[in-house]
């Protein structure tokens, strides 16, 4: 199953530059996508790519919580500098909308890179 309605899908700038990739928020996200090669000046790297794996691949996880409903996706995303890392993005559709809102995203199994570059 897709994200519904891939079409909306909302990443604000905030979330990325004040949250992802901000040293003081992110608790370690920071560090580890900056490692990655995004950065705060070029912060619709890490949107696009983010963007690129909400609609290239499927949700795994789905939960109703008292704010809507969550969706969860486990897939490879391509970084800066060609490789692939499997990251978690975790979505909301919030009860009385239909526009998925990203939440948050983090490395899963940081051994699982690979790479694209040949």
């Amino acid at each position: 199953m897709k994200l519904p309605n891939l079409e909306n899908l909302l990443i604000p700038e905030h979330k990325i530059t004040d949250y992802l990739l901000s040293d003081e928020n992110s608790k370690g996200k920071s560090a580890f996508f900056t490692s990655c090669g995004f950065t705060q000046t070029n912060w619709k790297e890490l949107h696009n790519a983010l963007q690129q794996h909400a609609i290239n691949h499927d949700v795994q996880l789905t939960s109703k919580t008292i704010y809507g409903t969550k969706y969860i996706i486990e897939a490879f995303m391509q970084i800066p500098d060609g490789r692939c890392l499997k990251i978690r993005s975790v979505w909301i559709i919030d009860t009385g909308t239909e526009i998925p809102r990203l939440v948050t995203a983090y490395p899963l199994h940081r051994e699982k890179i690979y790479d694209t570059r040949t």
